[in-house]
């Protein structure tokens, strides 16, 4: 609840969504990142590509898992701006990566990379408008 009140509080763009978006977006989203992640990481333990290519997506999870707590958790938008941006670096990366081996999970990737695109704006204007 504090954490709630923490956000509500902050100064959002007018564009910002609703918070009940969030959790069905992500659940989602994270519905294709499980299939699709997956489907790497076991093409990697079946060594049907090299370990490089799955280091963008290892990346990736780290960099998603932390953003929670960055933001909420520390309450620290530039931390978590930092963060989303990393986010965004490593998926972009990891789509170019697992092309020439797996196109569809690279074209699995674009809904995750629209939200994370237009998450990564928002937290940067949050930030920006916060400061």
């Amino acid at each position: 609840m504090q954490t709630y009140n923490w956000y509500s509080q902050l100064i959002k763009p007018t564009w910002s969504p609703p918070a009940w978006l969030f959790g069905p977006v992500w659940t989602f989203l994270y519905a294709l990142i499980v299939i699709s992640f997956g489907k790497v990481f076991y093409m990697a333990l079946k060594k049907e590509i090299a370990l490089i290519v799955l280091l963008p997506f290892v990346l990736n999870i780290i960099f998603n898992l932390s953003f929670t707590p960055l933001q909420f958790g520390l309450k620290n938008n530039i931390l978590a701006a930092i963060d989303i941006l990393l986010v965004l670096i490593t998926l972009i990366w990891a789509m170019i990566a697992i092309y020439p081996y797996a196109r569809w999970i690279t074209y699995i990737q674009i809904p995750y990379l629209a939200w994370v695109s237009f998450a990564t704006i928002l937290q940067l204007t949050i930030t920006y408008l916060n400061k």
